[in-house]
Order: structure tokens, then sequence, then C-alpha cells
């Protein structure tokens, strides 16, 4: 399958040219697969002056204009994160779109960031660990500072797994941790790892970029610079049985100390 990972460069204070500016590039993957947007990339991760007075539910215009995007492209299209507003509560949240343009999963992201951020302040987290099962294989949904759990990937892994799809907004200083965990998280799963993360600067912060498409084995297959563009590259499903049969390290896991459950964690 093709897939594509579209690096966003953040549009400060206009939402309708960061919907046009995503449009445009959803428009070029055409004959993707699967496609996949950063994390808020529809106002900023760092704009969180804005994030209670852009929020939307899953009908607002975001997500609306998405669903019409992955109708017209025929594509699985991961609609990267966006503010999602439930009564009184907000979310980081994101959406897995079939090319119908029906909303198969949704996962509020788990672990927020509080460090020179304010995500934990204005947003509530997720508690539910999402794994969908598509005709391209099964799913698991993360989000950005999601990387440094390796326990809820685990459990993605346990409900079976073989893609990750995790949208971001990685600061740059901190470049190395997130080619670290790209890596780290598909190699340990034995899994696909596809990120998409922002690009550019939002309130004086710079993203690292440097999406990529990592494969079973930790290997990088394809991956973008700091800059805005778009990650293409080919994979094979069946790549993650073989991993897991020719080196089964899944298999070796001792009871006593897995199935890791996040229950408890996220209660």
């Amino acid at each position: 399958m093709k897939v594509a990972s579209i690096q966003l460069a953040v549009v400060e204070n206009d939402k309708a040219g960061a919907l046009e500016q995503a449009g445009a590039a959803i428009e070029k993957c055409y004959d993707a697969d699967l496609v996949i947007l950063p994390e808020i990339w529809n106002i900023g991760f760092m704009s969180f002056d804005g994030y209670i007075k852009e929020a939307e539910d899953i009908n607002g215009p975001t997500i609306s204009f998405l669903r019409t995007l992955a109708r017209r492209t025929n594509v699985f299209l991961h609609t990267g994160s966006f503010v999602e507003r439930d009564n009184s509560q907000y979310y980081n949240t994101s959406l897995l779109l079939s090319p119908e343009g029906e909303i198969l999963a949704k996962y509020r992201k788990i672990h927020l960031f509080g460090y020179n951020s304010k995500e934990t302040q204005l947003l509530t987290p997720g508690k539910e660990v999402v794994v969908v099962d598509t005709p391209l294989g099964k799913i698991g949904m993360a989000t950005c500072f999601d990387l440094r759990f390796p326990e809820l990937f685990r459990a993605m892994a346990d409900k079976g797994a073989q893609i990750f799809l995790v949208c971001s907004a990685w600061p740059y200083p901190r470049i190395e941790p997130w080619i670290m965990f790209n890596r780290v998280r598909a190699l340990e799963n034995q899994a696909y790892l596809i990120s998409a993360n922002s690009a550019g600067i939002n309130c004086n912060s710079q993203f690292a970029g440097h999406s990529m498409v990592v494969d079973p084995w930790g290997t990088i297959l394809a991956g973008a610079g700091d800059e805005q563009m778009i990650v293409e590259t080919r994979i094979e499903i069946g790549q993650v049985k073989h991993a897991r049969e020719t080196f089964p390290g899944l298999a070796g896991r001792k009871a006593f100390l897995g199935p890791q459950r996040l229950s408890k964690e996220i209660a």
C-alpha cells in the first residue's frame, strides 16, 4: 500500500488558510491508500490562547472539510488532531476516516504535555487505547507526547496493531529523542509507525518536522527534513507478520510482566 505523511507548516491566526493549505496537500495524495496530518495543525499546537475559541465538535468545519476530501481522494485519512469540544470539556482529538468519509475511529490524546505548554491546563486527557481493524490492517492511534510512554504502544500491540499512526507537534530542541522514539516504538513492537509532525514556527516555537515511515525492524523507509513537505512510500503489511515470525521478540514476554493495561494509570 502507498502511505503519505503530510508535514504542514502552521498557518497562524487563519484557520481558513490552514484548511486550504491542508486540502491542497491532501489532493496531491490522490494515489495514496493512507494519509496522515499533524497535531492541531488547523490553529497550531502552541496557539493556546485560541484553544477554547477555535474548538469544534466532530461535526465542525475542520472534520466536515476532511470528510469531503477523504471521499474526493478515495483515501483512508487520519485527520491529524484538533481541539474537540464535548459539552464543557475539551480534548486533543484525532479521527480516522474511511474513503467514504465515515468516522472509523476516534482517539483522544492520553498523555497531555505540560512542559512549557498549557495543554494540561486547558484539555482533558483521553482514557481509551484505540486500535481499529481496517482493510489496510489493524491501526493504532497516538499523539506526540504519547511516544514517550512505551506501555501505550505495547497496549496497542496487544490489541493487534500492525501500524501505528502518530500525529505530532514535536519541537525542534528535542529532535534526537523524536527520531529515536519513532524508531524504537516501531522496533520494540515489530510494527510499522507512520508519523506526521508539524513544521515551521508557531508562537515563536520551532517545530522539528522529520516526519517519517518506520518499518517493523526500526528502519526509516522515508523521512522529511524540517520544512513543509509530503513523505510518501510503500509498505507491505505482510512484513509485520514476517518480522514477528522471523524474530519472535514479542513472543518472549513474561506473563507476569504483561500484557500491560492502562486502566489504572489513566482512570
